[in-house]
């Protein structure tokens, strides 16, 4: 009996002793410790400064969680590990799927009247995709191969799903680190867009007041989407996942005999989506993955194709402006929205315009290239994906 007793003690300590290497505490390293640090940045950046907090929490979280040390033993546990459940909900990244649903959302959710009332301000949201190509000639300069070029310079934009869809294409191996840095910068567009548009804008310019758009028809609000969809797709077949299903969630939208569908898309079914996406595009940086040269290039790189994009928005304005006769003239402070980040760009034109005159309200003008950005960074990404494939 007592070496029975014996025998089960010795195998309870052994197996305990087993259990204590499996231990977070056991396999931690000093870079899980940094990432971990990063995730509760983000969520503190969400909660304390408000900063897109339907974005950073998940990803916050999903840094945290990826980050969570272990010993793989086959529990197909790890967001790289076959059959785990992290991993089956990362295939939507791996495999683009949640892109194009985000954008069926985006549609449902938008109103392209201040676009269809003035369509000079698409080339606006034209201008500001410079910074794609620019932060592409500059990618290939720092040695990246051309289709990882690609997707980092597509941070520019300001567009996270359209970044993730891009990079899942044509490079996967940076995806996790282009997908958090350009939500990343997307959250900080309250911080870095308005010193641009400042520095770039005299107070007369500020100033500008812009008349109030037309009344756009019913019709036009719902031919727009059918024509939309032909131009671009037709243009830009490759940016088909996402053109078609944002212009799609649109007429869901316009139709009116569509309603629910509408509110499904734009709601719980986008609500889901970003949950999902934000939280296992934060799995995917686990330390051993994300911290490396590549991953600070691709930061630096994404934060000057965002400046050159909020830039050439602004610039491109002015330049227009000298053909513009009086009163028909642009707020330069709209340029800045001609990025993807809808409507927290075209609240930052608001902001601004109403810091020079109390009196001068340009959201919803600056709606108008804001959602021309949303466009426009598809067909960016459309055009390198056709141009790279």
């Amino acid at each position: 009996m007592l070496l029975e007793s014996t025998g089960i003690m010795g195998f309870i300590s052994e197996k305990f002793l087993d259990f204590l290497t499996f231990t977070g505490f056991a396999n931690l390293e000093w870079t899980n410790l940094v990432m971990i640090f990063v995730g509760a940045f983000f969520i503190w950046l969400a909660i304390k400064k408000d900063f897109e907090p339907l974005l950073l929490i998940p990803i916050g979280l999903g840094i945290i969680l990826g980050n969570i040390p272990f010993k793989s033993v086959g529990l197909e546990i790890g967001l790289y590990e076959d059959n785990s459940v992290l991993n089956f909900f990362y295939q939507g990244v791996k495999l683009g799927w949640y892109p194009p649903l985000i954008f069926l959302g985006i549609g449902a959710m938008t109103d392209f009247s201040a676009l269809i009332a003035n369509p000079k301000l698409m080339l606006v949201g034209a201008a500001a995709q410079f910074g794609i190509f620019g932060a592409y000639m500059i990618a290939l300069l720092m040695g990246f191969e051309p289709n990882q070029a690609a997707g980092i310079a597509i941070i520019g934009g300001a567009d996270g799903p359209t970044a993730i869809f891009l990079s899942s294409k044509l490079s996967p191996n940076l995806m996790g680190a282009i997908a958090v840095c350009a939500y990343s910068y997307m959250a900080l567009v309250p911080v870095i867009q308005p010193f641009i548009m400042r520095a770039l804008t005299t107070r007369k310019e500020k100033r500008i007041q812009m008349k109030a758009a037309r009344p756009v028809s019913q019709t036009e609000r719902i031919l727009f989407p059918i024509v939309g969809l032909l131009i671009t797709t037709f243009l830009v077949p490759s940016g088909l996942p996402l053109l078609g299903m944002l212009f799609f969630g649109n007429l869901l939208k316009e139709s009116t005999k569509t309603a629910r569908l509408a509110k499904t898309a734009g709601a719980a079914l986008n609500d889901i989506v970003v949950m999902l996406l934000g939280l296992t595009v934060g799995c995917s940086t686990q330390a051993s993955e994300f911290l490396t040269i590549n991953t600070v290039k691709i930061f630096a790189l994404g934060a000057f194709a965002f400046i050159i994009a909020t830039a050439s928005g602004v610039l491109f304005v002015k330049f227009f402006n000298l053909f513009l006769p009086e009163g028909k003239k642009i707020n330069p402070l709209i340029g800045n929205a001609g990025v993807s980040a809808v409507p927290m760009a075209a609240r930052i034109s608001q902001q601004e315009g109403l810091k020079a005159d109390r009196h001068n309200y340009l959201l919803m003008h600056a709606m108008g290239p804001n959602v021309a950005g949303v466009i426009g960074s598809a067909v960016a990404a459309g055009v390198l994906l056709g141009f790279l494939s």
